[in-house]
């Protein structure tokens, strides 16, 4: 059974719950890695001289240096204690017998076997498997349970009249059990995220982790043991300095509470609202706004006190502070930098500068509605304020090499006093491409392509531009593909044939008739 090399970000999970005091055993707990994990790279942490702020200042690559590699389980040494595992625990339901004894018997027949520590380890793990979740106990401030109910809402379309099904979004406490609802359009990621921001911000805190059902805009893989969590949502943790503990597929238990909270809903806000129409999801957001407020003022029989109270009492008090902004989401691509030193961004159409020395590297890029960064190996390379102005070369003179240095004075008129150097047909192709677009920019890189045509072609390119200005459309494909067939050269003969002149004594076509 090998150990995976924990990710940096993981890490910096891990980093931020032995901040707030959290021990090694409630790592574990929270963020769902092996307790042995845990030690190893605790006492890493420890060894480096460092505190766990200034560890968590420090980006990924710096981090990386800190965390080798692991050395895996020994297969076979593990195999042959697990093989006793159905026997242990049959013996043990026996009056005096004892671990300590099933091991030292283990030890006679395998002595390079575990150490005591251990052989409890892995014995408890293989428990914990086989064993049905026991009833869970809540702690205030500790954790934020999210899933979306199994019904639907809907509203009506007024021009057409249909019905849209909305997806509802509950978020709880589970030590107060106060709630937060709400519909949106959708389970993807944009829509769950937005649903997030505003849960927390409803709470007003933070709690120390969240734990979701696995759900697809949240966990990239789901696994019984350890779920993979997509980018988006790890990043949307680190925002708030909280961490994301998903539940375990296919076992219900570990959101039982959520579950029973959704079945409330059920009762205390769609049936109230199955009996309204709604023609617009603000609308229906702030009639469950209404059902909310009554819904966690509502009290609880059993300890005479509402959610709302229960929560102002016990758990706001240990959540932790919100960050002074929501969390946007980012969106992440892979890039390659250009030979001008740009990289690419296809979902704006536009380019963005990063430091000469990395041209030809592939980076990681990632942008939100405000903001592009560029990573190369987990260090980030560039920052720029996103532009959506389609083909615009977004720089920093720093990051231009001597001999790029030139591509900060592009612009049409740059392009149009260049092309006029070589002749007024040139001069007036580049004006046209230009003008053929809402953005220039856009064809910087075409106008440069038919300029550098005339050291290969310096007697035709003029003629070329010439018969091409009459086209519909201008690009430097066309001109490139007239010089390559020779097509100005046979136009040019065409006009070279010598014309007969009118003649009074020629004779005409009637004369032979």
């Amino acid at each position: 059974m090998a150990r995976k090399r924990v990710e940096i970000m993981l890490l910096k999970q891990l980093l931020l719950l032995k901040s707030q005091g959290i021990s090694n055993r409630g790592c574990e707990q929270e963020l769902g890695i092996h307790r042995n994990t845990v030690n190893y790279y605790v006492q890493l942490f420890t060894s480096c001289g460092l505190s766990y702020q200034e560890l968590l200042s420090k980006d990924e690559a710096s981090l990386k240096e800190f965390f080798p590699h692991r050395r895996s389980y020994d297969e076979e040494r593990y195999n042959n204690l697990s093989a006793y595992f159905t026997y242990f625990q049959k013996e043990l339901k026996k009056p005096g017998c004892t671990r300590e004894v099933l091991w030292k018997t283990y030890l006679e027949k395998h002595p390079d076997g575990y150490r005591y520590s251990q052989f409890n380890e892995h014995y408890n793990r293989w428990l914990n498997k086989v064993k049905i979740s026991g009833k869970l106990t809540h702690k205030a401030g500790d954790k934020m349970y999210v899933d979306y109910t199994g019904k639907k809402l809907n509203i009506v379309n007024k021009q057409t009249g249909e019905i849209e099904e909305l997806e509802v979004f509950v978020a709880i406490l589970p030590a107060s059990q106060y709630t937060y609802v709400e519909s949106s359009r959708s389970q993807k990621k944009d829509d769950f995220i937005g649903s997030m921001n505003r849960a927390l911000n409803y709470f007003g805190g933070v709690p120390k982790s969240i734990v979701t059902d696995n759900l697809k805009s949240a966990v990239k893989k789901s696994s019984k043991y350890e779920a993979v969590l997509n980018k988006s949502f790890r990043d949307f943790a680190l925002h708030y300095q909280t961490t994301i503990n998903p539940t375990r597929a296919y076992s219900p238990q570990d959101k039982a509470l959520v579950e029973g909270a959704v079945k409330l809903v059920y009762q205390r806000i769609f049936y109230p609202l199955s009996k309204m129409t709604f023609f617009s999801i603000e609308d229906i957001n702030t009639a469950i706004k209404k059902l909310l407020k009554d819904y966690n003022n509502y009290e609880m029989s059993r300890i005479e006190s509402s959610r709302k109270e229960q929560f102002i009492d016990i758990e706001k008090p240990f959540l932790g502070a919100l960050p002074a902004t929501i969390y946007e989401i980012k969106e992440y691509r892979r890039a390659k930098v250009q030979k001008m030193g740009f990289i690419y961004l296809s979902k704006d159409k536009n380019y963005y500068s990063v430091p000469y020395r990395y041209i030809g590297q592939h980076v990681e890029v990632q942008y939100n509605a405000d903001t592009v960064e560029v990573y190369y190996q987990s260090d980030r390379i560039a920052i720029h304020k996103r532009s959506y102005r389609k083909g615009a070369y977004i720089k920093q003179d720093e990051h231009l090499s001597s001999s790029h240095k030139f591509y900060q004075d592009w612009s049409p008129e740059y392009f149009k006093k260049l092309a006029a150097s070589i002749g007024p047909d040139v001069q007036a192709y580049i004006s046209k491409l230009l003008e053929q677009n809402t953005y220039p920019e856009v064809v910087y890189k075409q106008c440069l392509g038919i300029i550098h045509l005339k050291s290969e072609y310096p007697e035709r390119l003029n003629f070329a531009c010439c018969m091409a200005l009459n086209q519909p459309r201008y690009s430097y494909h066309i001109i490139k593909n007239i010089l390559i067939n020779k097509m100005d050269i046979k136009n040019e003969k065409s006009h070279d044939i010598p014309q007969i002149e009118a003649h009074k004594n020629i004779r005409g076509k009637n004369y032979y008739h």
